[in-house]
């Protein structure tokens, strides 16, 4: 069972098993109809297509939700049936993008207590690499299971937490986004610039080597260790913009050996609908 990363190689040797689902998760915000389209071109065989915004998402709610709320549990269930998921079933997840994408869906599946689910390191680009097979076939069920969700509700934490812990010494916030986001220094998603206030910085880029693949997991403690200093992983909150490129921190934790940590999943985006929630950003400290 693999439960973090999976490497093309051994994704290629498990490809024909029938207890194996393979979820195509490419994406974009500058062109939301991209991973339709390289899906329709081709991808790994067997894969199914899903949309961050259409299947991973649920319906946007302006000046209320961030740009990426957590889906329905009951509509998600149903949808990871309807493509042949359930117990016992091995997903791997994967993306062209760092694994930034597959990692909502590896956390996804998770916060509902499913296990056997991986991300593909490498992504796209490695399976291409490889010379794995690709196909232009679209995902056909063969039968409709049911997906048993076990909601781990220990995993998320909700913007009236946070809004309630600002200023506890003991609560530990980790903004994911890259540093001129986190320093307030250039916003070129969401309309206001900063961070939520008390937070530290833990770029979700710092978990890739430079050829796109995840760190080894001794690297990842090592650089985790000194991220999250005397923090005790279970205590630690990781948000970005809108809770997708932290689920990406919180894969490398679990590849690292550190445990699991928690999503704050409106994350920034969620947070500024409020405009009286408080800001912050280093020209102000």
């Amino acid at each position: 069972m693999y439960q973090t990363l999976i490497e093309p190689e051994q994704l290629r040797a498990l490809i024909d098993d029938a207890k194996v689902a393979v979820i195509d998760c490419r994406f974009t915000l500058k062109d939301t109809s991209y991973g339709r389209v390289a899906y329709a071109a081709g991808h790994v065989p067997g894969a199914v297509y899903a949309h961050l915004d259409d299947d991973l998402s649920s319906e946007v709610i302006a000046g209320t939700t961030g740009r990426h709320p957590l889906p329905d549990v009951g509509k998600m269930a149903a949808l990871f049936g309807s493509w042949g998921i359930t117990d016992g079933v091995q997903v791997v997840a994967y993306d062209d993008a760092g694994g930034m994408i597959a990692s909502r869906v590896w956390w996804l599946l998770n916060w509902l207590g499913h296990d056997s689910v991986a991300v593909l390191n490498g992504g796209w680009q490695g399976w291409c690499e490889l010379g794995g097979d690709i196909s232009q076939e679209a995902f056909s069920p063969t039968k409709n299971e049911t997906f048993h969700a076990h909601i781990r509700s220990e995993m998320v934490v909700r913007v009236d937490e946070v809004d309630a812990r600002l200023g506890d010494e003991s609560f530990y916030l980790f903004d994911s986004r890259t540093l001129e986001r986190y320093r307030g220094e250039h916003e070129p998603i969401d309309p206001v610039a900063g961070r939520i206030p008390g937070a530290r910085h833990a770029c979700h880029e710092a978990v890739l080597g430079s050829d796109g693949k995840y760190l080894d997991s001794a690297t990842l403690r090592k650089h985790f260790e000194g991220v999250l200093g005397d923090v005790d992983v279970s205590d630690a909150v990781f948000y970005c913009g809108s809770g997708v490129s932290a689920a990406k921190n919180l894969l490398a934790l679990a590849h690292a050996g550190l445990g699991m940590g928690k999503l704050y999943a409106g994350s920034w985006s969620e947070w500024i609908a409020d405009p009286a929630r408080q800001v912050a950003h280093d020209r102000e400290e």
